[in-house]
């Protein structure tokens, strides 16, 4: 048995945020550093509720490698044994320009490859996958290889176990088609027991963006849950024992769009973690989503219990 209560896999970088907003990247002058990727963000806000958990990714053998691992352990209280060192590639880096701050832009320096899309098998240990809580995996991992069949054979060992996330995280730049994408994400979607995702990635996955129809669909694929994300509409909940409710947004003055969804996600896993029904965790995510939109950082912004209670208790 696993001392792990959530695993997430995938990408990791040294992120550069802009310090002035609402300019283009020409004008902006000083940057703020951090890390981030989409399932290392996920880890960071699930930890900062207090769970034990650990992100398996690589990192290059350089100083912003050195980096990540330390702020990862010593900051952000994610566990970084299964954060592997490639010998040659270099540490991704991710600048951020604030424009406009409900959608900011993202310019990824991953070049030739990035270190984590050359995960394998070998850099975990199995029965962490097979026996963890809570598995998260970005829908981004199936774009190249060896990531792809590193994660199938994840979801082989894992055997569609509760609580196996896919989040269907469409990221365009890693792709040559939206065809592309489909033909590597849809199968995936009979091996996991719950996905997450905005009206858009539910489109690429299942070629379906109305938020009614969309669930249906990912209910049919035999999954126990499907939440889609509806922008100022909120979230739709939907299970396969029959509960459908849409949850409401919290309105807040955006500052950086950046980093919601991944506080979304750990708040998400730390109501399920907290034995929570899906309705009162998606809710409870709405509201981290919402702190992280109002500040400008991801991995530093993400929640405290205490914020996003205190958060909730003013909205009640």
């Amino acid at each position: 048995m696993t001392d792990l209560q959530l695993l997430t896999v995938g990408r990791v970088s040294v992120d550069l945020y802009a310090e002035q907003g609402g300019v283009s990247m020409t004008e902006v002058t000083s940057f703020a550093k951090s890390i981030g990727g989409t399932s290392t963000n996920v880890a960071v806000a699930a930890a900062r509720f207090g769970h034990r958990v650990a992100t398996l990714t690589k990192v290059g053998d350089d100083q912003f490698g050195r980096y990540v691992r330390q702020a990862l352990e010593h900051t952000f209280g994610v566990d970084s044994r299964y954060v592997q060192t490639h010998p040659t590639l270099k540490t991704p880096l991710a600048f951020a320009e604030r424009l406009p701050p409900e959608e900011p832009s993202i310019i990824f320096y991953r070049e030739p490859s990035a270190p984590d899309i050359d995960i394998v098998p070998e850099d975990v240990d199995r029965e962490v996958v097979e026996d963890v809580e809570i598995l998260w995996i970005p829908a981004s991992r199936f774009h190249a290889e060896p990531s792809a069949s590193t994660v199938r054979t994840f979801l082989d060992w894992r055997q569609r176990r509760a609580h196996t996330i896919l989040d269907l995280d469409w990221r365009p730049m890693f792709w040559d088609s939206e065809t592309q994408a489909r033909e590597a994400i849809e199968p995936m979607l009979e091996r996991v027991t719950i996905a997450v995702g905005n009206r858009t990635e539910c489109e690429i996955a299942i070629g379906v963006g109305d938020p009614d129809e969309a669930a249906d669909e990912l209910l049919d694929r035999g999954l126990e849950a499907a939440i889609v994300k509806m922008g100022g509409d909120g979230v739709l909940v939907a299970t396969a024992d029959g509960v459908r409710e849409r949850i409401a947004p919290f309105p807040v003055e955006v500052v950086c769009g950046l980093g919601a969804g991944d506080a979304f996600g750990g708040a998400l896993c730390h109501g399920i973690l907290s034995g929570w029904d899906l309705v009162d965790s998606v809710r409870y995510g709405n509201a981290a989503g919402a702190i992280v939109a109002a500040r400008v950082m991801c991995a530093d912004d993400m929640p405290t219990a205490d914020e996003v209670d205190s958060f909730l208790a003013e909205r009640s």
